[in-house]
């Protein structure tokens, strides 16, 4: 079956926690603490594969969980780190995250992105050895992985993409032009999801090409098949506008064309080879007329529009020597862009504050990426870790920030749903 989009829930591995231990615990000057931290939590990265084709897989297996860090042990010894989670997604992937804003875009084969960091590991009690705490009771918790709602899109990278109204041919010509095997027959919608074929151009040359479903009015606005395999367009080079030569040619055209307009991305600024179709036993005076129609509509007017069969295979060599040309001259185009130098961005500091306090009827709320971190890896279990935490607050101003805003002794102080009190 053919997934082309697919929500999943993404988890990190938490980081392994430190622990506390003594070599000998009664004599402190003879030995000391030697508490291991905790190893970190795998990552979750996905890999772009060309062996891959649908998100069918991730139909069924909803949630990815990568490995969780072990805790450390006595004499020091490090938790062993939770393995890396690699999922190969087919090339083309674009994952967004609930704001539907792209969180990778997995576009080369076998490039890696981590898409969830797992957990640092937490301090084991030889890390706070100091002349005022010689036998430290403190460890740290592993910080929790990251946890994330992700929805993956495939966008088929192809050189050029077949669009046109249903049975406008495209199924016929991929098949007449590649190894491809779509399914065709007369009837609207045969083809109900995209094909991809490599077309051989020459002995050293070839592209590929993909077939998009048929569009109708309404398409882009998700009216029948809807906009679910425009996406697919978005990354081609070239696209060949293929037209029933026995259909109203002009409004096929014009159809066809509001559509890529209307879409997210103006996809009629692509270039284009406009194709009259299924030529065979039609009438010379006819198709002359019918490409004069088309001549007359077709914007912009560089436009190459020619006539073909794809069942013969009548003007289709020459219609795809005329779409290699133009793909090597959008490649030029890009790797020109590409090169061509900018002027950097500079970006001013963030000079947010670190934490935020405020005060919420008989308790306050403390917020900031590292207070709460630091609130994390803390044993709410533990008096010194406790104590710690306070001073670490103390050094940071935001316990001299409470005092301001007038906290008393007793009341609550809540830092990621955890709390300590004042």
């Amino acid at each position: 079956m053919f997934v082309d989009k697919v929500k999943v829930a993404v988890q990190a591995g938490d980081g392994g926690n430190g622990v506390i231990s003594f070599r000998r615990e009664k004599f402190i000057d003879r030995g000391g603490p030697d508490g291991g931290d905790g190893g970190k939590g795998g990552d979750v990265i996905f890999v772009a594969s060309r062996n891959q084709n649908t998100l069918a897989a991730f139909r069924y297996q909803k949630e990815l969980k990568a490995e969780p860090g072990k805790s450390g042990a006595k004499q020091r010894k490090h938790g062993k780190s939770g393995k890396d989670l690699l999922i190969p997604v087919p090339l083309g992937t674009v994952v967004l995250d609930e704001d539907a804003q792209v969180v990778a875009d997995l576009a080369v084969d076998e490039l890696q992105t981590v898409i969830a960091h797992g957990g640092k590991g937490g301090f084991g009690n030889a890390h706070f050895v100091s002349s005022r705490r010689q036998a430290p009771r403190i460890a740290e918790k592993g910080e929790p992985g990251e946890q994330l709602t992700l929805t993956l899109e495939l966008k088929m990278i192809a050189d050029v993409g077949l669009v046109g109204l249903p049975n406008a041919g495209k199924s016929t010509l991929l098949k007449s032009i590649s190894h491809a095997q779509p399914e065709i027959a007369d009837y609207p919608f045969t083809t109900l999801r995209p094909n991809l074929g490599m077309v051989a151009i020459g002995k050293d040359e070839s592209l590929l090409a993909a077939d998009i479903p048929g569009l109708i009015e309404g398409a882009s606005k998700g009216k029948g098949l809807g906009d679910e395999f425009l996406r697919h367009v978005e990354r081609t080079s070239v696209l060949i506008h293929l037209i029933d030569v026995y259909q109203d040619v002009t409004k096929a055209y014009q159809t066809i064309q509001q559509e890529l307009r209307d879409y997210a991305v103006d996809l009629t600024k692509r270039p284009q080879v406009v194709v009259l179709n299924k030529i065979d036993g039609f009438d010379p005076k006819l198709l002359s007329a019918k490409l004069g129609e088309i001549k007359a509509v077709v914007t912009p007017k560089s436009t190459t529009i020619c006539a073909i069969s794809a069942i013969s295979k009548h003007g289709v060599p020459e219609l795809l020597k005329i779409v290699a040309r133009l793909i090597k001259t959008q490649q030029k185009r890009q790797s020109e862009r590409k090169t061509t130098k900018t002027i950097p961005f500079l970006r001013l500091p963030d000079e947010a504050p670190a934490w935020y306090v405020k005060a919420d009827s008989d308790h306050f709320v403390v917020t900031g990426n590292k207070i709460e971190r630091f609130a994390k890896r803390t044993d709410f279990g533990s008096s010194e870790s406790l104590e710690r935490l306070r001073d670490i607050m103390r050094k940071m101003g935001i316990m001299h920030e409470l005092t301001r805003q007038g906290i008393k002794p007793g009341q609550k102080i809540i830092i990621d749903k955890n709390s300590i009190v004042y």
